[in-house]
């Protein structure tokens, strides 16, 4: 009987899921922007570990990651990294982890031995159709530079990469990844467009107050979603509640706990408003 009770919930489970529509973002590559937030340079080497931490969970689900930008700090930290994750259903694994993480922790630089917080801003974006944004050329303005960053002589003699200015918004997209200047625009473009579709999404969402109440959280940039304690060895997600003393398998790609119980209490608050 137990057995039986299990499974059927599980069928139930199964076909609620099969039943809802399915999400057209989650056939689109997801763009990942992650920033240092306060905290100075161990906010950088925080960013660095976010970073290392959604190209392990990423590997771990069969995604491709293309980097994008970086800007490395001398302790091998980053100001600001964004790259590409590409795989059917990288959104819905990924949706979930805009806002702005915080960890504390004894930084290496502490001789004091005492906690330090710090935090980083994730962003995680849908990549932009291009016939849902129209981009005229002439509110565009393209520099060119040198690449700075490892690459050897190459990244250093061409001006490769590439920053774009949407005039009407004031948005900056840069890209140095690849050698080729025409390559760097293209994925520009594509983070641009991906920025303006976010912008133009939270206006219409800032209107209709009852659509935000439908999500795990705001996912709002400022708000704190997760804290990531290394004395205890312990993470919390603030918008569920939910604690797991996991930090070590966290922070090597296994986000799997957190998420799909982000993305069961999602479900539950659809359901509960349908």
């Amino acid at each position: 009987m137990e057995d039986a009770t299990a499974e059927r919930e599980a069928a139930w489970n199964t076909l609620q899921e099969l039943s809802r529509p399915r999400d057209l973002r989650d056939e689109r590559a997801v763009i990942v922007e992650i920033r240092a937030g306060t905290g100075g340079e161990e906010s950088a080497l925080f960013a660095a570990d976010l970073y290392r931490m959604y190209a392990m969970f990423a590997e771990n689900q069969g995604f491709a990651l293309e980097p994008l930008f970086e800007n490395e700090t001398e302790l091998g930290g980053f100001k600001e990294i964004s790259f590409l994750v590409n795989g059917d259903g990288a959104w819905s694994k990924f949706r979930f982890e805009s806002g702005v993480h915080r960890v504390q922790r004894v930084p290496e630089t502490e001789s004091g031995g005492r906690i330090h917080t710090s935090a980083a801003t994730v962003a995680v974006l849908p990549e932009a159709d291009p016939v849902q944004i129209d981009i005229r050329p002439e509110d565009l303005k393209i520099d060119t530079y040198r690449s700075s960053g490892a690459g050897g002589q190459h990244i250093n003699k061409t001006e490769s990469a590439i920053r774009i200015t949407h005039l009407p918004t004031g948005l900056v997209v840069e890209c140095q990844d690849e050698r080729s200047q025409y390559k760097n625009k293209d994925k520009a473009m594509r983070v641009l467009r991906s920025r303006l579709l976010e912008q133009k999404q939270s206006e219409q969402q800032s209107a209709i107050a009852s659509d935000r109440q439908a999500q795990v959280g705001s996912g709002d940039r400022s708000e704190r979603i997760r804290t990531y304690n290394f004395p205890q060895g312990r993470v919390t997600d603030h918008r569920i509640g939910l604690t797991l003393y996991q930090l070590p398998a966290v922070l090597n790609g296994g986000l799997e706990p957190l998420v799909d119980a982000l993305l069961t209490a999602d479900r539950t608050k659809q359901l509960a408003t349908e």
